[in-house]
């Protein structure tokens, strides 16, 4: 015997994942950016992107709100707790900077992924402003994993001249 739910049912717990992962994106980036020194651009990006993953949580919660709802707070715990650990695990790497570009564009692909399914759950819903909200998010999720793209072989680049030269630290 199966149940059976109405696609808002299943919009509104993607919508709590999807906060618990920008809950989650936002203390991977803040470690990651608290810890960058010689890498200004990668930084900078990366300090623009936690506001745009800020606004991003925003959204999801006034469309979780409006459906009735609020995040799952076990979720958000457990996604702050999974980018902490990330977090410290890159403190030990000799190329923590390689590996934090390389692992920020595989995680915005499972942002992208995320809120396409949303939007289309949004449309099958007929939740335009919760399709409208995921719309804004996946352009800036976008926009965040091809900038990485075009920048991982610079940050690289300057990685490998820094790791290179005895004077300098290049690892972060």
């Amino acid at each position: 015997m199966s149940t059976t739910q109405h696609p808002q049912e299943n919009l509104l717990d993607w919508l709590r994942d999807a906060h618990a992962m920008e809950q989650q994106a936002e203390t991977m980036l803040s470690s990651q950016s608290s810890r960058l020194e010689h890498y200004p651009v990668l930084k900078a990006r990366i300090d623009q992107h936690i506001q745009e993953t800020r606004g991003q949580q925003e959204r999801l919660e006034t469309c979780i709100k409006r459906l009735g709802s609020s995040p799952s707070t076990i979720k958000d715990i457990g996604g702050k707790l999974m980018a902490m650990a990330q977090g410290v695990s890159g403190m030990v790497m000799g190329d923590e900077v390689v590996k934090g570009a390389m692992s920020g564009y595989v995680f915005e692909h499972m942002e992208i992924a995320s809120y396409t399914i949303l939007i289309s759950a949004a449309k099958a819903a007929g939740d335009m402003q919760t399709q409208q909200a995921c719309e804004q998010n996946l352009r800036e999720e976008v926009a965040m994993a091809e900038w990485l793209l075009q920048h991982l072989p610079e940050v690289t680049q300057a990685f490998l001249a820094r790791a290179a030269n005895p004077d300098t630290e290049a690892k972060r």
